[in-house]
């Protein structure tokens, strides 16, 4: 698929705002605690290194079950709004098509979906341990740079705060669009028609693909990444499905 669609009967955009919002806030606040650790250490001194490495690999591990729970939350919130989007297709679409909607499996891809996001919520800490790691090693290779360095190494919250929201942000879309695609891939579709925000902030790649009728089986590669809308990190796009019996032009 790659032109245009013509008339379609499909789900919209799942409304994810409420469960976006809270996803980012718990993560942050695992972002904000990690700076807090950090910054309790002083910066650059490698004496301090390896005992501020474990206590920010026991946090990662102390935040396991936590993280499942938050992430199924999350989970749940989505997964109730991307039903909600097929509902509201109303006498669209067929009642055997709703029934099909309504008992598509989807508990193989939560499962996984809530693995990746335990893994990744886990890896806050450790990548700011590292980053710490780093830091130290390159103020003890360059002494001119030493301060500068030490600066950097005290920024680790803020710099762990935006990898925490990126994780948020991009994960709750993500849960979003591979939902919509296991939903649709049930009843029959075979594709969808691209969607973006269409404002300003879109990037170039993706505010080509507006418009544009793309085959499950087949996602793009956009800027050395490939996956279905919604997928990409900070994606704001998302799948406008194309059920059976639709019509569209190939």
């Amino acid at each position: 698929m790659s032109t245009t669609s013509r008339r379609l009967n499909r789900p919209g955009r799942p409304k994810t705002g409420r469960a976006e919002r809270d996803f980012v806030r718990s993560l942050r606040g695992v972002a904000e605690h990690v700076g807090h650790l950090i910054e309790g250490f002083p910066p650059g001194d490698p004496e301090m290194l390896a005992t501020l490495t474990q206590l920010l690999q026991a946090y990662a591990d102390a935040l396991t079950p936590w993280a499942r729970s938050v992430s199924t939350h999350m989970l749940g919130e989505v997964n109730a709004r991307d039903r909600d989007t097929w509902r509201a297709l109303g006498n669209e679409i067929s009642k055997q098509l709703h029934r099909d909607i309504a008992n598509a499996p989807i508990g193989d891809p939560i499962r996984q979906l809530l693995e990746e996001q335990v893994s990744l919520i886990r890896s806050i800490p450790i990548e700011a341990a590292q980053r710490v790691h780093d830091l130290t090693l390159k103020g003890l290779e360059d002494s001119t740079r030493a301060a500068e360095i030490k600066a950097e190494i005290m920024r680790s919250g803020e710099v762990t705060e935006s990898r925490a929201t990126l994780i948020a942000r991009t994960e709750v879309s993500r849960t979003a669009a591979i939902l919509t695609q296991s939903r649709a891939l049930y009843v029959g579709s075979e594709g969808y028609v691209w969607e973006t925000s269409r404002d300003g902030d879109v990037r170039p790649s993706h505010r080509e693909m507006q418009g544009k009728l793309v085959r499950w089986d087949s996602p793009p590669t956009l800027d050395k990444m490939t996956g279905h809308a919604g997928c990409f990190p900070n994606c704001r796009c998302w799948a406008h499905v194309v059920l059976p019996g639709d019509s569209y032009s190939v």
